[in-house]
């Protein structure tokens, strides 16, 4: 009988997950964001290219990070698979929609986090930043 109890919290959480689950889904531009994101994944040609420049950037960037310099080929070659890449206007409209999720998603959180952190909803006034907050300007 206590793990009833002990699950009540646990169920009501799932359900106000799901209602903000169902209100990601309601948002007027889910759907059209979520078609870039499918007609970018159905499309091979879009998803070689981005594999191929993700690659060669995390190759590039590995050996910049062993103190390697990089060749002005190399750098050439990565500028142009990302110049044809963003040639794809399926590629651009996944790169936005992607970047629009993330957006989401960081929002989403933030408010998670400060609501914990707050211990109550936060207001718009709780995320502004104030002096003491990031800057180390010196007030105490």
């Amino acid at each position: 009988m206590e793990t009833t109890v002990v699950d009540a919290p646990v169920s009501e959480t799932a359900i106000k997950t799901r209602e903000l689950c169902q209100a990601i889904l309601e948002r007027p531009d889910f759907n059209e964001l979520r078609r870039k994101i499918d007609t970018f994944m159905a499309d091979e040609m879009a998803k070689f290219q981005y594999q191929m420049l993700n690659e060669r950037g995390a190759i590039l960037q590995q050996k910049q990070s062993s103190g390697m310099p990089l060749t002005d080929e190399e750098i050439g070659q990565f500028e142009a698979l990302r110049e044809g890449f963003l040639k794809n206007p399926v590629a651009t409209q996944f790169l936005e929609a992607q970047d629009e999720l993330q957006k989401i998603q960081e929002t989403i959180v933030k408010h998670v986090h400060k609501t914990f952190e707050l211990g109550r909803v936060p207001n718009p006034e709780d995320f502004e930043q104030s002096c003491c907050s990031s800057s180390g300007c010196g007030c105490h």
